[in-house]
């Protein structure tokens, strides 16, 4: 179970019981930190905020993978051996791009 570091206390919890958040006398079965109320809606803050960090990750990945699909996709070769590595390496960007996206789906 991944604990919770003193940085993500003064980043995450701090702030949060600042600003209203009821802190509970629940904790997160995943990282330990204690669960908030707010606006009825109940969450572990400290998960959230890391699922975010990785979401921002993730989209940072995909935009390069992107640029890069445009790239090969504007510069076609005219040799037939070179075209079929391009669209090779094509094909493994558009696979990376879907596995990405079913992870930016689901945990």
């Amino acid at each position: 179970m991944p604990t919770i570091s003193d940085e993500e206390i003064r980043k995450i919890i701090m702030p949060l019981m600042l600003s209203g958040a009821k802190m509970l006398d629940k904790h997160c079965p995943k990282c330990g930190s204690p669960l908030f109320e707010k606006d009825g809606r109940v969450f572990c803050p400290v998960c959230e905020h890391r699922r975010k960090q990785i979401a921002g990750e993730m989209k940072g990945v995909e935009e390069r993978l992107m640029e890069k699909l445009t790239q090969l996709a504007n510069s076609m070769p005219d040799d037939l051996d070179e075209l079929e590595k391009h669209l090779r390496v094509m094909g493994l960007i558009i696979d990376l791009l879907e596995r990405y996206r079913s992870l930016e789906g689901g945990e």
